[in-house]
């Protein structure tokens, strides 16, 4: 099996409605994200995936939080947890890669590259990971 990570960043603030303590005061991160992809077949050109691909479709979804405040965003349900922004990412990513690069995604297809897990890192020592397993 391959694996192959990419990795890209943005700023946004939030807070956490349903938390006490002092993350439920309005706050910001510099979140790094990381995108990571596996599978068991490579390309012609000996690749899993290029690395550009991968990276550009991760600085596009993170390019639509940065600068925001996530609890803007409706589909964080007023609670932006860095794991419910890596299930976001996770998702919107998916969709990228299927429409804008025909990719073959499915979890049945022995062949499938498979977007194995979405890192979302709001400090250096604290991360929360989404993944399909």
């Amino acid at each position: 099996m391959y694996e192959v990570r990419v990795e890209a960043d943005f700023a946004a603030a939030h807070f956490l409605r349903d938390y006490h303590g002092k993350c439920e005061n309005l706050h910001g991160h510099n979140y790094k994200v990381y995108a990571h992809v596996s599978g068991s077949v490579l390309n012609e050109g000996g690749m899993l995936l290029d690395f550009s691909i991968l990276k550009d479709a991760l600085r596009q979804v993170c390019k639509e939080l940065d600068h925001t405040n996530l609890n803007d965003n409706p589909i964080f349900d007023q609670n932006p947890s860095a794991e419910r922004i890596a299930e976001y990412i996770y998702n919107r990513l998916l969709g990228k890669l299927r429409e804008n690069h025909n990719l073959d995604l499915s979890a049945n297809s022995p062949n499938a590259i498979k977007l194995y897990a979405v890192d979302v890192f709001e400090t250096e020592t604290s991360r929360a990971r989404y993944t399909i397993q």
